[in-house]
């Protein structure tokens, strides 16, 4: 007799409904000459979604290339001649879709600082802002959005920073979803 009965297996596991969706992570060079490349193979993908409004689309795309400048412009990935950018795309349920944008790191000789609404402006210094509304636009267009370290280790701090959005995706069923 064993010490540890053998629980019998089932013998069909029911499967869920929908179980996710992930397409294959991209890598780019930290250039913001290459938005336009982040923005195709974007569109691209969201293609293979059936009945995902243009609309939606667009909205994903913009805040996609937001995210990208972000990256290139305040971390390593835009520094460093070898930096680069990841992008990650994947659906958790058959409604949400969830985009995230990954940097390098800290900027050599800056101080690490997580992306931010800028709060502390007058309705005047908004109108003559050249820039700063790119969060802002994320913060419009998802249903939700956040950052947080690659690692979350102290030791790790400035590692690389994971700016994140979820879309909620209208009219998509588990079926239409994946084609």
């Amino acid at each position: 007799m064993a010490i540890v009965p053998h629980a019998r297996a089932p013998i069909h596991t029911p499967t869920p409904a929908f179980s996710g969706r992930r397409w294959p992570s991209r890598v780019y060079p930290g250039d913001l000459a290459q938005a336009a490349w982040v923005r195709s193979d974007l569109a691209a993908d969201l293609a293979r979604l059936a009945d995902l409004p243009k609309e939606t689309t667009e909205n994903i795309v913009l805040c996609a290339s937001e995210m990208f400048a972000n990256a290139c412009d305040h971390s390593r990935s835009g520094q460093d001649p070898e930096g680069r950018v990841i992008r990650t795309l994947h659906m958790p349920d058959a409604a949400t879709l969830h985009l995230a944008i990954i940097d390098d790191g800290t900027r050599v000789g800056a101080c690490a600082t997580r992306p931010e609404i800028p709060r502390r402006r007058t309705l005047e210094e908004w109108a003559e802002a050249e820039r700063g509304r790119g969060l802002l636009l994320i913060h419009h267009l998802a249903t939700a959005w956040g950052t947080r370290s690659v690692l979350d280790f102290p030791f790790c701090s400035g590692l690389g920073t994971v700016t994140w959005a979820e879309f909620t995706l209208p009219g998509l069923t588990a079926r239409k979803a994946v084609r």
